[in-house]
């Protein structure tokens, strides 16, 4: 299967595997998110599902892929230092803000910094049409944020330090996408890099959620939170494989931007499992996304 993925980089088969990776990626990611949002805290959510796929990921890691090469691994330590400060940030923004209000304002900073970033790393460049692509969907996400924060009840303070957050969160979004896409492609075997991926970046915030859980006076059942934890495990190994795997295949600038149309999914699942109210201007806003998502693949 290695060698079948590996011919199809830079043929149209691999462009096309490519988008279908991408769009599964986005519906993934948006899951993921609802998971680590859910009705545990998004600390312990975080620690439980990096836990389950840390030790799913440990024993292909070491013996069924082959060893990373020695010039791979300052790849891993930059990987694995830009993935715990996305983490840690992301478990902030969750904590202080409403899924539907951070959610896009995250995915809507890290797209447009990606296409930067994969200017700066891979020399891709994106057409006149694909950068009008690239506003019309940033324009629905920003847009869904906004009409999302005006229906907000909560501490308005607490939601602008949210926001804050959560558009850092983007930032880290759109570095680890384009370091981890230099890093797979760097790594022969991609499969190699995505074992090794999984199960060093699984290490930090087990033990940040287990101290946070033995600080509470409530403290959360753990049957309920690892059964979430194990959940959250399967869905980022399609979810974060397979953003990853594009970006192999194709342009990482237009992964990228694809996979943010996983804000038309989070605002599909705050409204059928968060019970979140989701109107007509949500969902003019949420074709918006779809429509800068076909625009930019158009523009190709």
């Amino acid at each position: 299967m290695t060698q079948w993925l590996v011919s199809l980089e830079g043929t149209q088969a691999g462009r096309e595997l490519a988008l279908a990776l991408a769009v599964l990626a986005a519906f993934l990611h948006a899951l993921f998110g609802a998971l680590q949002k859910g009705r545990h805290d998004p600390w312990l959510s975080r620690g439980a599902i990096d836990l389950s796929y840390s030790a799913m990921a440990a024993p292909i890691a070491f013996f069924v892929v082959p060893f990373p090469a020695r010039e791979t691994w300052p790849i891993f330590g930059i990987v694995f230092i830009i993935h715990i400060i996305y983490k840690l940030l992301q478990a902030w923004t969750y904590s202080k803000g409403a899924y539907t209000v951070v959610y896009p304002v995250v995915r809507g900073t890290g797209p447009l910094f990606a296409v930067i970033g994969a200017y700066l790393l891979f020399g891709e460049v994106f057409s006149p049409v694909q950068w009008l692509g690239v506003l019309v969907l940033l324009s629905g996400i920003y847009g869904l944020a906004a009409y999302n924060l005006a229906h907000e009840t909560v501490d308005r303070g607490l939601l602008k330090a949210a926001l804050a957050l959560a558009v850092m969160t983007g930032l880290f979004v759109a570095l680890y996408t384009t370091v981890d896409a230099y890093g797979i492609r760097a790594t022969p075997n991609p499969f190699t890099f995505l074992a090794w991926f999984f199960f060093i970046d699984g290490l930090t915030m087990p033990p940040i959620a287990a101290a946070r859980w033995y600080r509470m006076a409530d403290r959360p059942a753990l049957g309920p939170l690892m059964a979430r934890g194990i959940l959250g495990a399967v869905v980022a190994f399609f979810s974060f494989g397979s953003i990853m795997m594009a970006t192999r295949l194709d342009k990482v600038g237009e992964a990228a931007v694809l996979r943010e149309t996983s804000t038309v999914f989070a605002a599909l699942i705050g409204w059928l499992v968060l019970k979140e109210h989701v109107g007509p201007r949500r969902l003019i806003l949420m074709a918006l996304i779809a429509a800068g998502a076909v625009i930019v693949e158009m523009g190709a």
